[in-house]
């Protein structure tokens, strides 16, 4: 396989990312200094818009209906490919920037502005494309539903962590919240005329437990009790139970979906209580491009930065890119900022760091490289394309 080394070329974006630098480091401190929360992502939307704006962008707001979501896009009126950088940009409830979204949705950014300042030439169409609620909500998921990664080339973005790694996999997973109604009644004087709600909840734990050595390996399943009742001298009339449930594949989850279920209905029984079910968006399991990962590495390690290969199991969560990734060529390789891990109060330490305004710069130099590789090189197109297409064939 050969990449487009350009370098002249990519010196031009390189440099037109450092001379950014500064801007886009000040960005990615200002969101991670006040955090947002999935779908409320007010502020951070319209910081990381401005750039954008000001460069000249056409800036389509509330994009697909969601009020945090957005596409800012350059588009040279000349024959050549679409190509998408995602931004996140959504925090964690108590954490903060805890999976450095901040960082995310600034390195799209960055990318895109170093494209339109160092490659004037550009053919095609370059697009940041602003999906909230990753953590929780699966922005991703609503925005692929209305169709606006339809029709693109190729989608890239890069996420933090404590390695380097361009392909990485991604588990699929849903939600639900299982929501029981008993009868309340006076824990001591009267308790026959109760119905526990927490009793039907607390089985489904035990249910859900049963099953384990029975699940595949792969499979994570894990709940909280979010409604457990109000007194200890009354009988829960309401208790609720959130579960998130993960396998390898969509294939594999509707079958774990089915037992934790079943689990569920039958805790409901034998308890006498009424159940309902509110059940989330699915998150598909990741297609990595190899092809595209493989140009992104080579570009990265231009830049001095090595890479190492991903974990043989475990160590694997979700994400909505996985829902993206059916529908076209995408990557979502992993830059280190520290030995921390996500979701801790120390990586979101780290997402703020100098280290991981460095990884961020880094990052954003190799997805505008790679973009512009995409653009020069058909032949890289074409292979990209074809992995894809080939993948969605065997299907």
């Amino acid at each position: 396989m050969t990449v487009c080394t350009n370098m002249e070329q990519k010196n031009k974006i390189i440099y037109a990312v450092d001379r950014l630098a500064p801007q886009i480091k000040q960005l990615a401190l200002t969101i991670h200094a006040h955090p947002e929360l999935s779908f409320a992502e007010v502020d951070s939307c319209a910081a990381l818009i401005a750039p954008l704006r000001e460069a000249g962008f056409v800036i389509e707001e509330q994009l697909a209906g969601l009020p945090t979501a957005f596409r800012a896009t350059f588009d040279s009126g000349k024959p050549g490919p679409t190509i998408a950088l995602l931004a996140e940009y959504d925090a964690l409830i108590g954490l903060g920037h805890a999976c450095g979204h901040n960082l995310i949705g600034s390195a799209s950014v960055a990318a895109a502005l170093a494209l339109h300042a160092g490659f004037p030439e550009l053919n095609g169409r370059i697009e940041v494309i602003g999906t909230p609620a990753e953590e929780e909500g699966g922005g991703k998921i609503l925005l692929a539903g209305k169709g606006v990664f339809d029709g693109h080339d190729a989608v890239m973005m890069f996420h933090p962590r404590d390695k380097t790694m361009v392909t990485r996999g991604g588990l699929a997973c849903v939600d639900a919240v299982f929501k029981f109604y008993g009868k309340a009644a006076h824990a001591a004087s009267a308790p026959q005329n109760g119905i526990s709600a927490l009793d039907a909840v607390i089985h489904t734990f035990v249910g859900v437990n049963a099953l384990r050595q029975f699940f595949t390996d792969d499979v994570r399943v894990h709940g909280i009790i979010s409604d457990g009742g109000s007194a200890t001298n009354i009988v829960p009339a309401y208790a609720e139970a959130k579960f998130l449930m993960r396998a390898t594949t969509v294939k594999g989850l509707d079958i774990v979906r089915q037992k934790v279920f079943a689990a569920a209905q039958a805790a409901a029984a034998m308890s006498g209580a009424q159940l309902t079910i509110e059940e989330g968006l699915t998150y598909a399991e990741r297609n990595n491009n190899l092809t595209l990962a493989t140009f992104f590495q080579h570009n990265l390690e231009t830049l001095g930065v090595d890479v190492v290969p991903p974990p043989r199991s475990g160590g694997i969560g979700s994400s909505d890119i996985g829902n993206v990734s059916q529908i076209t060529a995408a990557i979502h390789p992993y830059l280190r900022i520290g030995d921390v891990i996500p979701h801790t109060p120390e990586f979101a330490e780290a997402a703020g760091s100098e280290a991981g305004l460095a990884a961020m710069i880094l990052a954003a130099k190799a997805l505008a490289m790679t973009a512009a590789d995409l653009i020069t090189d058909p032949a890289m197109l074409r292979a990209v394309r074809e992995e894809f297409l080939n993948w969605q064939a065997q299907r």
